[in-house]
């Protein structure tokens, strides 16, 4: 019995189709959070799907109903084979976003897993079922292997995280004793290169709000009123412009972190951006000038117009109109006052001559900003087994540029969050043709699998 036999293992899983098969049946079930209609599909991916492959691994399983009403079940698994050993918490969440069926490529289907070269197409084969059925994989690697994990694991799937995790804070403060950890291993997002493992330590907080003005009830001729009549979309637009520079930099001052500290600046100093060969080539020139494209996006905070509608931009008309709106997200880093980004930003516009645009947050919420240090000891050594592993020096980012719930394992649970990501920026999560990268997922289960073998090495542990 040894780490690289367990590795082994979790290479053949994926060499003889067997991670395929795993995945397969879960990309086949539609488990779409923003559709009312499969509220069933839901619980089926738990109770038939998940629940019976945890227990095949010597996992005590509850499928809990969501204390809000918005929400889907959750599926809470442990096993616990000596409570005096580490215990790790993870976590993932089998919905997805809508399948978007008729937008997919020919030959694709969002429910029917298909591999092409080295591309796994399938909605949620990237975000996120395939990243927890990577390390359930792994897992069961070193189960095999070894007959024990050597550590305790608690497990928590949820099915409400694309429509923004409700019930997740209601069920995690019912059960925080029952969830008690000592650290947080779980897997989201994408690496920061496809070919190098990555560790991210946190999220950006997003903050989504509308801007509108509404000047009077109806249009009126732009030629018989232009010029005698105030534009909506005029007066929204310089409203735009004062809230960032022509290249995007932020001007709100509450919006602009105090600094980048050392132990942040070191980490980003060794991350290059890179999406792959499809992703988007960077604008060098874009946002907070002097920082690297690693420190906007790990270190600082941005702002997007998501959306901007003035008139009737399919059939416009020769008429002014009488009302302009813009949906905005502010993405912002530990250090930013959450409750004061609406407020920050109402003072700035009234300072600027725009009291007259209305600053309302999108009934979505907000994800709250997280971040653990990157010296903190639960990151050095999963660093130190994922270059064991591998042979290359994972990239450590302070926080995922995205955002997750993790201010309630971090803050409410009270646990150091480390994630291991397994897709890559270009996934097109969210979009049409979603896929994993084969060599990144087998990749990846090796990997965990060598995590999970020395997280059951007692004596190597952090506080050991």
């Amino acid at each position: 019995m040894s780490r690289e036999q367990a590795i082994q293992r979790a290479e053949r899983h994926f060499d003889q189709g067997e991670f395929f098969a795993d995945l397969a049946r879960r990309v086949a079930i539609p488990t779409e959070s923003q559709n009312p209609g499969r509220r069933e599909d839901l619980r089926r991916y738990l109770a038939a799907e998940m629940q019976p492959s945890l227990e095949s691994l010597g996992f005590r399983c509850r499928v809990l109903e969501n204390p809000v009403v918005a929400g889907g079940p959750f599926l809470l698994a442990e096993r616990i084979e000596d409570p005096s050993t580490v215990t790790v918490f993870s976590y993932g969440h089998g919905d997805v976003i809508r399948g978007q069926e008729a937008l997919w490529r020919a030959g694709l289907d969002p429910w029917t897993l298909t591999r092409e070269g080295d591309r796994l197409y399938g909605r949620g084969t990237a975000d996120n079922k395939g990243q927890h059925t990577i390390n359930l994989a792994a897992l069961a690697a070193v189960l095999e292997t070894r007959g024990k994990l050597g550590f305790n694991l608690k497990l928590l799937i949820e099915t409400g995280e694309e429509i923004g995790s409700p019930g997740l804070r209601e069920v995690c403060a019912q059960r925080r004793e029952a969830l008690r950890a000592d650290v947080l291993i779980a897997s989201d997002g994408p690496r920061l290169a496809p070919g190098r493992p990555t560790i991210f330590l946190g999220t950006r907080g997003a903050m989504n709000m509308d801007l509108s003005i509404d000047l009077r009830a109806g249009g009126h001729h732009s030629g018989n009123w232009g010029g005698l009549l105030a534009n909506p979309g005029i007066i929204l637009a310089q409203a735009l412009a004062a809230i960032t520079g022509p290249k995007g930099e932020i001007k709100v001052p509450e919006w602009r972190p105090q600094s980048l500290t050392a132990s942040v600046l070191a980490a980003l100093a060794d991350c290059a951006v890179d999406g792959g060969a499809d992703g988007p080539a960077i604008d060098t020139d874009w946002g907070e000038p002097g920082l690297s494209p690693a420190e906007r996006v790990f270190g600082w905070s941005s702002f997007e117009v998501l959306a901007f509608t003035c008139g009737n931009p399919d059939f416009p008309v020769n008429a002014i109109p009488p009302r302009a709106s813009a949906h905005v997200q502010l993405r912002y880093v530990v250090g930013i006052d959450p409750a004061d980004i609406v407020p920050a930003l109402r003072r700035h516009l009234e300072r600027h001559g725009h009291g007259a645009v209305k600053v309302t947050p999108a009934r979505d919420g907000y994800f709250a900003a997280t971040r653990l240090d990157p010296e903190h000891p639960w990151v050095r050594w999963t660093a130190q087994s994922l270059q064991r592993t591998s042979g290359i020096r994972p990239a450590i980012l302070p926080n995922l540029g995205g955002s997750l719930p993790n201010d309630i394992f971090a803050d409410l649970l009270g646990l150091p969050t480390v994630w291991i990501p397994h897709s890559y920026a270009s996934c097109s999560q969210h979009a049409p043709n979603e896929h994993l990268l084969a060599p990144v997922a087998r990749d990846a289960l090796r990997l965990m699998a060598g995590l999970m073998w020395d997280l059951g090495e007692s004596a190597t542990l952090p506080g050991a």
